[in-house]
């Protein structure tokens, strides 16, 4: 059997007697090839385990163990509830174990198991919901480590003084000014239409969406005939925090681009 130690020792040997004969030259390639082909080899067992992100209501992609069980584990938090249909036929279903202790789940499938997938819905002690979504892999045991970064936000806060609400507004408006999406937040980007506000057209470009805060990226042009002067009132709804705009006075056609911040579940946010 050519294990990878035997690879790379054979690799090490044909790059040595191609650095040493000038008419060589295909030892070399192949020496490369070996030693290459002897990590790979090596590095298999590390393939078991597989670390993934998630995010509140988000789908989780993983490898399911056809033959022997698939460890998913929550990194932070701990299962609370797992949601599954089960179909009536024993080749068609697959199962879930509950392990009290350390919150984990453990997902197995019958021998025979005629899907090549598997879905269901987890809710964690944290209160987040997944959706899992598991392709039928090796034979191997295989663990899944789910991270939250929303999770590690929180920690990393809960050491620190508490910041005002119109901080963390301020906080996201100058990362939205160059496009930048802090951590806990995901971005929308709707192919939104623009809606008609008197004299301006104001159209949603993206929105950022936290635990704590909604952040509104618009552009404003000016749709009439003479120069317009821009204010907040014009385009904060009720519950705003903050609002941001780039150019508050513009000419007939003119465009501008605003930032405006709310609290989430507050007013229309």
């Amino acid at each position: 059997m050519i294990t990878a130690l035997c690879l790379v020792g054979l690799g090490a040997t044909s790059l040595a007697l191609g650095s040493a004969r000038q008419a060589d030259t295909l030892l070399r390639p192949l020496g490369a090839a070996l030693l290459a082909a002897g990590a790979v080899l090596a590095a298999g067992p590390a393939l078991a385990d597989e670390h993934v992100q998630a995010v509140d209501n988000g789908q989780v992609a993983c490898a399911l163990s056809s033959r022997e069980l698939t460890r998913v584990a929550l990194v932070g938090d701990a299962f609370a509830s797992v949601s599954k249909i089960t179909s009536g036929s024993p080749l068609e279903d697959f199962t879930v174990t509950n392990e009290p202790v350390r919150g984990d789940i453990y997902l197995s499938v019958p021998v025979g198991f005629v899907g090549t997938r598997v879905s269901f819905f987890a809710t964690t002690k944290k209160g987040f919901v997944y959706k899992f979504a598991c392709e039928l892999g090796g034979a191997d045991a295989t663990q899944v480590f789910v991270t939250n970064p929303a999770i590690a936000l929180d920690k990393a806060d809960a050491g620190l003084p508490p910041i005002a609400p119109r901080d963390e507004a301020t906080r996201l408006i100058q990362a939205m000014a160059v496009s930048a999406v802090p951590d806990g937040f995901q971005i929308k980007q709707p192919a939104a239409a623009a809606v008609r506000v008197g004299e301006l057209g104001i159209r949603l470009i993206a929105e950022y969406r936290g635990n704590k805060l909604v952040g509104k990226t618009l552009r404003i042009d000016n749709r009439s005939a003479r120069p317009v002067t821009v204010r907040g009132t014009d385009i904060a709804p009720s519950g705003t925090l903050a609002v941001s705009i780039t150019d508050t006075d513009l000419a007939s056609g003119e465009a501008t681009t605003a930032y405006v911040v709310g609290a989430a579940g507050e007013g229309t946010w």
